[in-house]
């Protein structure tokens, strides 16, 4: 997708849902594309190497790019979500569990993150409900890094440093299982919602695997 058409989608949308359109005031005369001295404008960033140019939020709307949900989409969506509450599971193992205070401020860390990041998926979901040819039972087990119901067992019966030890090999694992999924979705996915979500998921979860190797 073009990514100047990608911001502009981005600043349309928020232009829109806010009602905060730039306008022309003063001696300026109409600017590109018809849009004229005193009315609402929208200021589209251009490619590179191109100037910015000035249209009005009709023009703007039409040059939206179509960021529709598709299958790579719902698939991370709905996929990420049950990840994340495994994650949610293991973190709340540690506070009673965990010898180390790393590890004990690591799992707030992961619980702090990704509890808003369900909620945001699940608000995606609840808008963009799939169809229904699609749903259906989904093997969440066969999903990158997700740790198993024995090792789950075993974390679960584990305490101080052996908990520690084991608590950081699942996580890490279950971290690039999680990095796998959201690279899957940038490269296949269509909707800017979901890609600023998967970035997110990358970028966070990036450091805390570094974190957990240098704890390990």
């Amino acid at each position: 997708m073009d990514m100047a058409k990608v911001l502009l989608g981005r600043l349309v949308g928020a232009a829109l849902a806010t009602g905060l359109l730039f306008t022309l005031t003063g001696c300026r005369e109409g600017g590109a594309d018809g849009a004229a001295e005193g009315k609402a404008v929208v200021i589209a960033p251009g490619g590179p190497g191109e100037e910015a140019r000035t249209i009005s939020p009709e023009q703007a709307a039409r040059e939206l790019p179509d960021d529709s949900p598709n299958a790579a989409d719902r698939a991370y969506v709905r996929n990420m979500t049950e990840h994340h509450r495994q994650a949610l599971a293991m973190s709340a193992l540690a506070p009673d569990r965990a010898s180390a205070d790393g590890v004990k401020r690591l799992a707030e860390r992961i619980t702090a993150a990704q509890r808003p990041e369900i909620g945001a998926m699940e608000r995606w979901a609840a808008r963009y409900p799939a169809p229904a040819a699609g749903a259906g039972g989904h093997d969440h087990a066969a999903m990158p890094g997700m740790a198993t119901e024995a090792q789950l067992k075993e974390l679960a019966g584990a305490a101080g440093p052996a908990f520690d030890r084991l608590f950081l090999t699942l996580m890490t694992a279950h971290h690039e299982g999680a990095l796998k999924m959201a690279g899957e979705a940038l490269a296949s996915g269509n909707n800017a919602a979901v890609e600023e979500m998967a970035t997110e998921v990358v970028a966070t979860q990036t450091a805390e695997i570094h974190r957990m190797r240098s704890m390990g």
